[in-house]
């Protein structure tokens, strides 16, 4: 029998467990906690939700999401979120998974830190982004019970600093590459974080082009 969080039933396959063992390996205890209540909050918002969704995939999407902030996965150009997307496409190609729900599971993390666009895509990016958001924004809070958060935090506890925990993530993987924070939420985090952050204006780069009109 899988084990059984708030009611979701925890991926347990061989693949599951590889994953496990590598984020564990790879990220803080912050951001491996972190991971894990994204796919719970994400799997019980389908389940309130009625999404169909592949709970291996979003366990996937949800425990690779951040794993472009961390070495050796952080590049140093792209977006954390597309480290992270190229990461786990990597991980999954190597598993002989089917190409599509590669593309599936590299959008979820490559678009979880967009709003707007994740809830038209497929379940598993929408519901990647909707755990994220419950977890590090507290969107849509009140629509899951105190027994389910409860009982989520009770198995993957969010530390007591875990507001600047999360903010000192993001902003130790975007610090060396602030150009990929234009147009995007991680130019608030570098604006807080680093004092000598510019952050780049859109309207600035359209009127200074070098456009005649």
């Amino acid at each position: 029998m899988p084990k059984l969080i708030a009611g979701i039933p925890i991926p347990d396959s061989k693949l599951a467990q590889e994953i496990e063992e590598l984020v564990r390996d790879t990220e803080s205890e912050l951001l491996f906690h972190h991971s894990n209540r994204v796919f719970l909050f994400g799997a019980l918002t389908g389940r309130r939700t009625n999404a169909k969704v592949d709970l291996e995939l979003l366990y996937i999407g949800a425990m690779f999401h951040d794993m472009g902030l961390q070495p050796p996965y952080a590049s140093a150009h792209e977006r954390f979120e597309v480290d992270g997307a190229n990461a786990a496409a990597a991980f999954m190609r190597t598993h002989g998974i089917d190409e599509r729900e590669v593309e599936d599971v590299w959008d979820a993390i490559a678009l979880h830190t967009t709003p707007g666009i994740p809830k038209h895509k497929p379940p598993v990016v929408a519901l990647v982004t909707a755990g994220v958001e419950m977890d590090v924004l507290g969107i849509a809070f009140d629509d899951f019970t105190s027994e389910e958060r409860q009982a989520v935090c009770a198995c993957h506890p969010r530390e007591p600093d875990f507001k600047t925990g999360i903010i000192d993530a993001f902003a130790c993987g975007t610090i060396k590459k602030p150009e990929t924070t234009f147009g995007n939420v991680k130019a608030d985090v570098l604006a807080l974080r680093d004092p000598h952050y510019k952050r780049v204006s859109f309207t600035d780069m359209i009127l200074n082009s070098e456009w005649p009109n």
